[in-house]
């Protein structure tokens, strides 16, 4: 039996990656109807037809920048050899991609629900979920150097991941407020250069002359 009502006529996915690229651009809650469906290409009972709310359209949206800008860091956190490998790759692949021409400089997830009203507390407290689940792949991917014998049986995993979200989240606000690539890539380096004394054990951190790590590029790390 033929399916009833009209066909869509238009493409989703399409509309989707556009509705993502626009509250990337301008957040959840300064984003209009009218602008998405401008952006989407589509009319509002379209919208509403195929999202349901701009609420679910938004999460939607979340679910397509993690899935696509977000990859390389999942991949990163997932196949990088070592524990510092991992997060360097995370730091510099960020470091580029908040500054990519031809898109919305920073991260979505961190800039896209910040300051909102009354009505948009669920979108902001959707994005701090997705931040938080990002900071448990992060302390994950420690606790398994820990297990490897890279960091120390009383690495204070969940602090050092912290602290790494914390500087991830600080070149995103950068990049919007339009730091260059290069400024980015030095933080990178300046957190990484970091590493042996947050990762260090607790009882020994502050001894630590500050030192650079046998894989930072001085050390002829391409």
């Amino acid at each position: 039996m033929a399916a009833r009502g009209r066909p869509r006529g238009f493409d989703r996915a399409t509309a989707l990656q556009r509705a993502m690229e626009t509250f990337w651009a301008h957040g959840y809650e300064t984003t209009s109807i009218a602008e998405l469906t401008s952006a989407m290409g589509i009319n509002s009972p379209s919208l509403y037809a195929a999202f349901g709310s701009k609420e679910q359209l938004f999460r939607e949206a979340v679910a397509l920048y993690d899935a696509t800008e977000g990859s390389p860091v999942t991949r990163a956190l997932n196949e990088g050899p070592t524990a510092y490998a991992a997060i360097a790759a995370v730091l510099r692949e960020n470091a580029r991609a908040y500054t990519e021409e031809g898109r919305p400089t920073g991260c979505m997830i961190v800039l896209a629900a910040t300051n909102v009203s009354d009505v948009g507390t669920e979108a902001r407290d959707h994005l701090a979920q997705w931040r938080r689940s990002g900071v448990e792949m992060m302390t994950a991917r420690l606790d398994r150097g820990v297990r490897e014998g890279e960091l120390p049986p009383d690495a204070d995993t969940a602090t050092i991941a912290a602290f790494y979200t914390a500087v991830l989240q600080g070149m995103s606000v950068q990049a919007r407020d339009g730091a260059r690539a290069e400024e980015l890539e030095r933080v990178a380096e300046y957190a990484l250069a970091a590493w042996d004394v947050i990762t260090a054990s607790p009882s020994r951190r502050f001894d630590l002359p500050p030192t650079r790590h046998s894989n930072s590029p001085e050390r002829g790390e391409g």
